[in-house]
């Protein structure tokens, strides 16, 4: 192995080990190591080699180029934003510092992430019961309900990729498909034949504050005339989801969070929504379909009956081992830059607690409603990105009723952007990236103009002579 490209991984061994419930004599004896070696790579004074990776994979059904990949940074990100808080600023934790304790203690960073989340929920509960009377913007600062940002980290520590469900998605569609039937109407069959399920379409002014409603006791599905053919689909196949893979969703949900509560069943929406954009797009047929068209969004829809943002959701799901799809994030924000919808199979940083970068073209593509635009964004870490974004709407709005609008991003490492049919024409060898932050009060870059909120680990500069470009001037040092 080449050595600029060791990998030292000894806490995700170690880690595996454990969940596997094997001493190190019985692992090393499974990889065909000596005891001593082995613990030598957990200790990482020894790196893995592509031999060791290969018997890995063979021993624990693993694929090597998952175990292989570092996701060391993304932590490391998370990690800066919680000791960002001016909750540690008496006590500074320098990068070199969680970088260490990322690599060596992995289960107590989960620890404290967790801990912060539940903070920032108690710190939310505390400020909505007595209200600042300063101005707070809500994309920077709304600390995250609790429950919502612990789906959020399971489902991205999982890299939204769900083995059972997808298995299960696949084969009854081939089922659906031999009715010959569209998709919409071979899943209400199947819910009514088998499950003695009506599948309703219902006028507006009789579900006006709903898109879908199961009558239990009429065995009713009800679904609101205002959604989209797409959207009915989906709907349906939820359904079909709790109907027919209930104890798969409630063992998964389980399995991610032990303790029952919302958490657990925010856990279930999400595998009943998986297992409906898996139904509507069969892993096999639809990562074959997606290599084939340059990942084009739209072709995909138009293929498979989803809309964009089913399409881009379910990109972000091709993880299955020797089908891989790239490595896509997803993310969903409104016009005031609050993200209400976050996915990777990738290391993207997210921000935990906050919004987007304004210079991010994501908000833009509300003034260009359907458009597609693209970008290529840099992060402080120097790290590219190629983002392929557009304006989405969830459903039909009647006339004078609000019409929420929101954008899709969908983006992959720079080095992915030549497999995209929307990267096409552009010199990636020679990329002029936006330099975009996370978010305001994590971003370090000087003077921008659509700076919102000073760093929160530098101290601000305040000169009565001077205006600079940047509203908030601060010391970089």
């Amino acid at each position: 192995m080449d050595e600029s490209r060791k990998l030292f991984v000894g806490p995700r061994l170690k880690r595996l080990r454990r969940e596997r419930n094997l001493s190190q004599a019985r692992m090393a004896e499974e990889l065909g190591l000596s005891p001593s070696y082995l613990n030598l790579m957990e200790r990482n004074q020894r790196p893995i080699t592509a031999q060791v990776l290969i018997r890995l994979a063979h021993a624990y059904s693993l694929d090597p180029r998952e175990f292989a990949t570092d996701d060391h940074e993304r932590t490391v990100s998370e990690l800066d934003e919680v000791f960002a808080d001016p909750l540690f600023r008496s006590a500074p934790v320098s990068r070199i510092e969680l970088r260490e304790t990322v690599e060596s203690a992995p289960t107590l960073v989960d620890a404290v992430n967790r801990l912060y989340r539940a903070y920032q929920a108690l710190r939310g509960a505390s400020e909505a019961m007595t209200p600042r009377l300063n101005d707070r913007d809500r994309a920077e600062d709304a600390p995250q309900d609790n429950p919502v940002d612990r789906v959020r980290h399971l489902i991205h520590e999982a890299k939204n990729h769900f083995p059972e469900l997808d298995e299960a998605a696949e084969s009854l569609a081939s089922d659906l498909a031999l009715t010959g039937h569209e998709p919409f109407y071979a899943v209400s069959e199947r819910l009514h034949a088998k499950h003695s399920i009506r599948v309703r379409i219902m006028p507006v002014d009789v579900m006006p504050d709903s898109l879908r409603r199961f009558d239990h006791h009429r065995r009713q599905l009800l679904i609101s005339e205002m959604v989209e053919p797409s959207g009915r689909t989906f709907q349906a196949a939820y359904q079909l989801a709790f109907a027919e893979m209930r104890e798969t969703i409630d063992a998964l949900a389980a399995r991610l969070e032990p303790e029952d509560g919302p958490a657990r069943r925010l856990l279930r929406v999400s595998f009943g929504n998986y297992f409906a954009g898996a139904l509507m797009m069969p892993y096999g047929r639809f990562h074959a379909a997606a290599e084939a068209l340059g990942y084009d969004v739209e072709v995909l829809g138009a293929r498979f009956g989803a809309s964009f943002e089913q399409v881009a959701h379910r990109l972000t799901t091709l993880a299955r081992p020797g089908a891989r799809g790239i490595p896509f994030f997803l993310v969903r924000v409104d016009s005031a830059g609050n993200v209400s919808k976050r996915f990777s199979s990738g290391r993207f940083p997210f921000s935990q607690f906050g919004g987007t970068c304004p210079l991010w073209n994501l908000h833009s593509t509300l003034r260009t409603p359907g458009q597609v635009v693209t970008q290529v964004i840099e992060l402080p870490d120097s790290s590219r990105w190629f983002s392929v974004a557009r304006s989405v709407k969830r459903a039909f709005t009647p006339w004078g009723m609000p019409d929420p609008q929101f954008v899709v991003g969908l983006g992959c490492e720079l080095k992915y952007a030549h497999r995209l049919v929307y990267a096409r024409g552009l010199d990636l060898s020679a990329p002029d990236p936006t330099p975009i932050g996370i978010n305001c009060r994590l971003c370090e870059r000087v003077a921008c103009p659509q700076r919102a909120a000073p760093p929160l680990m530098h101290a601000l500069i305040v000169d009565e002579m001077k205006r600079g470009v940047s509203p908030f001037e601060f010391d970089a040092t």
